[in-house]
């Protein structure tokens, strides 16, 4: 794969660069410079590539990408053939090239002692270049099976299940609550990570295939959840982990605390021109975020574009080694300190605190009262006594993740089975305990990464096809729903 002696001679780690702070901080682009790529480095890149007869890449990958093979084609100019390798296992590279983590560079075998090949990098770059050059077309059925299948959900998940079931000649309807396609993608997801006209070039793809999308439907109330399955030969929810995590504190109710998922939204809905009333904004403000994942940075970045006065962001867990620790060797994904985008525009980040209480002053919320945090004998996090302080908070976003499905209508009109996580209960099929009905994504592995969400709107499009279609199907399935993520440390 790629040259032989590619990773001799090439040794340094090379990636475009982002466009200056002082620049992108006065909209919300992308945060990568638009400008061509520099095709000369990206073939220079790809031909690090080793031919390590087990690439490792494959695994680590959800979705089992052919990273050796589409590098092997950027490093000799075949871009349109590497376009093709892509799409194999891959429905939207131009998502996982943006918002994924690149678990694929992890397991890279020429990580084990130099930097790992700009997997990421070089997908989305081929991608990108296919949809310019016109290589991207739909990919009509050569024929229809006359079977029905409702995917309600449109996003990562929803939207793979469905180009996958309508290519393989199902017809496929889209519920999605939401005013456009997306879902997480659209409306969690802010602009400088991910440009919606990326979405929107995909679903205009999905349209000419034959996909149908029903935006504005809320199913549980402007259409029933039995009454959909009664329509449709083949129920598939992908609704997504979408009940956040609250923080139960002294103060809670006080105006200015929110969830991050709806002032990211509503930010999101700004950006694209439609009007939001009463925006929640950071304009002006001492703006704390409370949780160290990818929607707390992406609140970071949306409150200093907002701008905020100033932006703490905060983590009860301590801060991760700069380095691979020895328990988490090659190839798992490690839990190394990060430094995001958002991160780099400004901002504090404090590890190793608990929040304690919100104060408040004429009903609404003015500080945050934290401690410093440590293990007790339990392992859990405790507040050391003495240690608390007050940090200035006119805004207040809680990021601490998801708990769960909204699951409260579908539970009462199907009678599906919640487990003890609050997700659906399925089986090694993706299908619940109603025949027909099956779920994807995170409504049914729980809050995880939008490279697993397509690998199980693949896997469970598989399922439904061969429900069918008597037990046989064309489709791949790259994973089962029992299957969990070796790439991601405990």
């Amino acid at each position: 794969m790629a040259d032989p002696k590619g990773f001799l001679k090439v040794r340094e780690r090379e990636l475009p660069l982002d466009r200056p702070v002082s620049l992108r901080l006065l909209d919300f682009a992308d945060v990568h410079a638009q400008l061509e790529p520099d095709q000369v480095m990206l073939e220079r890149q790809s031909s690090r590539c080793m031919d390590c007869g087990v690439p490792f890449c494959h695994r680590t990958c959800p979705l089992g990408n052919l990273c050796p093979e589409f590098n092997d084609l950027a490093w000799r100019g075949h871009w349109a053939e590497a376009a093709e390798r892509l799409h194999a296992t891959n429905n939207f590279p131009e998502f996982t090239g943006r918002v994924c983590p690149a678990l694929c560079e992890s397991g890279c075998v020429l990580g084990i002692n130099q930097p790992p090949v700009t997997i990421k990098n070089i997908e989305v770059s081929i991608i990108d270049r296919a949809f310019k050059e016109g290589w991207v077309s739909p990919q009509i059925p050569a024929r229809l099976t006359g079977s029905t299948v409702a995917v309600v959900g449109s996003g990562p998940s929803g939207l793979a299940a469905a180009q996958q079931l309508t290519r393989a000649g199902h017809t496929v309807a889209v519920y999605e609550r939401a005013d456009a396609p997306g879902g997480l993608l659209r409306y969690g997801i802010p602009d400088f990570k991910l440009e919606k006209r990326h979405i929107d070039r995909r679903v205009a793809q999905m349209e000419a295939e034959g996909t149908r999308f029903r935006c504005g439907a809320r199913v549980g109330t402007d259409v029933t959840w039995d009454d959909l399955a009664r329509r449709y030969d083949a129920v598939v929810i992908a609704t997504g982990s979408t009940t956040p995590r609250d923080l139960d504190l002294p103060g809670r109710e006080l105006d200015g605390i929110s969830f991050a998922k709806p002032y990211l939204e509503q930010s999101n809905l700004a950006a694209a021109g439609r009007p939001v009333k009463d925006q929640l904004t950071a304009k002006g403000k001492h703006v704390v975020v409370i949780g160290g994942g990818d929607t707390g940075s992406d609140c970071v970045g949306t409150a200093l574009r907002q701008g905020a006065e100033s932006v703490t962001s905060l983590e009860i867990m301590p801060q991760p080694p700069a380095e691979r620790p020895d328990s988490q060797p090659w190839p798992t994904y490690p839990a190394i300190f990060r430094t995001s985008t958002s991160h780099e525009e400004g901002g504090t980040r404090e590890y190793l605190v608990t929040s304690e209480q919100f104060l408040g002053n004429g009903g609404h919320v003015h500080a945050l009262r934290v401690a410093t945090a440590e293990r007790d004998a339990n392992g859990r996090f405790q507040a050391v006594a003495g240690t608390e302080r007050d940090i200035p908070a006119d805004l207040v976003l809680i990021a601490m993740g998801f708990v769960g499905p909204e699951s409260k209508e579908a539970v009462a009109q199907l009678g599906l089975e919640l487990t003890p996580r609050g997700t659906y209960v399925r089986d090694d099929h993706f299908q619940t305990s109603v025949p027909g009905v099956f779920v994807a994504g995170d409504s049914g592995r729980g809050q995880s990464l939008v490279v697993w969400a397509i690998a199980e709107g693949r896997s469970c499009a598989a399922a439904v096809d061969a429900y069918l279609q008597g037990g046989h199907t064309a489709l791949p399935a790259p994973i089962t729903p029992s299957e969990r993520p070796i790439a991601l440390p405990r």
